[in-house]
């Protein structure tokens, strides 16, 4: 069995989920840093984290974490704790190419008594039917014999300041009763919130992929709610201040459902209930309300401007944000882009704003120039998508400022009053 104490651990992957973990158990361990990018791993040695989840004067304090891209120093580690990215594809299947990926990289490294924890967020069984597979046919090793594994599934909200790693309770679980009760150790080390030892991996993986999935249905009734308030003349926000004055309404809000998680998810969820022979109905008509709000708010802009006789062919509209949420530099998988997409199809020009957006990297995932400085009195459309500070700060003579004298004013995010902006979703 492998020393709580001495072990050393390597987090394989630095994103949003593995660099805040990797800090965290360097804060009273050895730790190695791994990721197959090059430049996150130059910028990182350092000091510099451009997710912003882990500050630079606290990045450089962390004395006991190594980085490395270099596969061959993982060989001096014992605990290896997957982070990697679990995509989905064009026809919204799992696509566990990341995973299959790292974990065959493991195979060529582990060694006996070693331990893998994975913290991706997977469909039920799939650690156990995909993973420990490709490990065990390219490392020779026979699992549970002489190597373990162990699935704590990650609950990072990027850009939250306050519900931060330390302070939210780790689900965790292992591959025998003891490996179960090391890893909630392990874990338990540096998790000031409190552990819950699931049963198995499988439940463990099940009740991450369903916080995600029940997440997404409360804000599909919300936005379909909205569609229809918008139909009856009535504000959506209005309607959900009143109905939350009873103790037991869920304080949702109607919006684009983007990023890595509350999006994907519910996807692993019914491939595999599909797989052993369930179709789902309510979790995949909320996706189909959820996927479909970037072109619904389009096409509430276009509307908008034709009610005030603004020539549509040709129209200008600025977005302000395209990261899937404020106050967070993090683009993947955003649904401004379908608003961007929807509003070029009636051959409006879009130009895109966002102070927190990585200009190169948006360019390079979506094709899109995010413009660097406004111009003023230029626009006959201004759409406030993301609820940036940035954006708030502004209010609404200095958002209005860039707009010409007859325009819509469009806040999808409710960043401002009710009486200040043209439409609200």
């Amino acid at each position: 069995m492998l020393d709580l104490k001495t072990a050393k651990i390597a987090v394989i992957g630095l994103g949003y989920v593995g660099l805040p973990l990797a800090v965290e158990f360097g804060k009273k361990r050895s730790v190695l840093g791994f990721d197959i990018n090059q430049n996150r791993i130059k910028a990182l040695q350092a000091g510099h984290d451009s997710t912003l989840e882990v500050e630079d004067q606290v990045l450089q304090q962390s004395t006991n974490l190594t980085f490395s891209s270099n596969a061959q120093d993982l060989l001096s580690c014992d605990i290896y704790i997957v982070t990697v990215p679990t995509p989905i594809d064009e026809s919204n299947a799992p696509d566990l190419t990341p995973l299959r990926k790292a974990s065959a990289m493991l195979a060529s490294v582990i060694r006996p008594n070693n331990l893998v924890i994975y913290e991706s967020t997977v469909y039920p069984g799939a650690t156990e039917e995909v993973c420990i597979p490709i490990i065990e046919k390219g490392s020779g090793l026979r699992f549970n014999i002489d190597f373990y594994a162990g699935y704590s599934p990650e609950r990072i909200n990027p850009g939250d300041k306050v519900n931060t790693l330390t302070k939210i309770k780790k689900i965790t679980s292992g591959s025998t009763p003891e490996i179960a009760k090391f890893v909630d150790d392990l874990y338990g080390s540096i998790i000031t919130a409190g552990t819950h030892s699931a049963s198995s991996i499988k439940v463990a993986e099940a009740a991450k992929v369903i916080e995600n999935t029940q997440r997404d249905l409360n804000i599909a009734i919300i936005n379909e709610f909205a569609k229809i308030f918008n139909l009856l003349g009535i504000d959506t926000q209005e309607v959900l201040d009143a109905a939350g004055t009873k103790w037991n309404f869920l304080p949702f809000k109607p919006g684009l459902v983007g990023g890595h998680c509350i999006s994907v998810d519910p996807y692993y969820l019914t491939y595999k209930a599909k797989e052993v022979g369930y179709t789902p109905e309510v979790i995949l008509a909320g996706r189909r309300i959820n996927d479909g709000m970037g072109q619904y708010t389009a096409t509430q802009m276009v509307k908008a401007l034709a009610r005030k006789k603004i020539h549509i062919d040709e129209a200008r509209v600025i977005i302000l944000g395209i990261t899937f949420k404020g106050d967070c530099p993090d683009v993947r998988n955003t649904k401004i882009v379908d608003m961007i997409k929807e509003l070029e199809s009636f051959n409006i020009n879009v130009d895109v704003f966002d102070p927190w957006a990585n200009a190169s990297e948006v360019e390079h995932e979506y094709g899109i120039k995010l413009v660097k400085v406004l111009s003023k009195e230029a626009y006959d459309g201004i759409i406030l998508a993301v609820d940036h500070s940035e954006f708030k700060q502004w209010g609404e003579n200095k958002i209005r400022s860039y707009a010409k004298k007859q325009h819509v004013l469009y806040d999808v995010k409710h960043v401002l009053n009710k009486n200040e902006s043209d439409l609200r979703l």
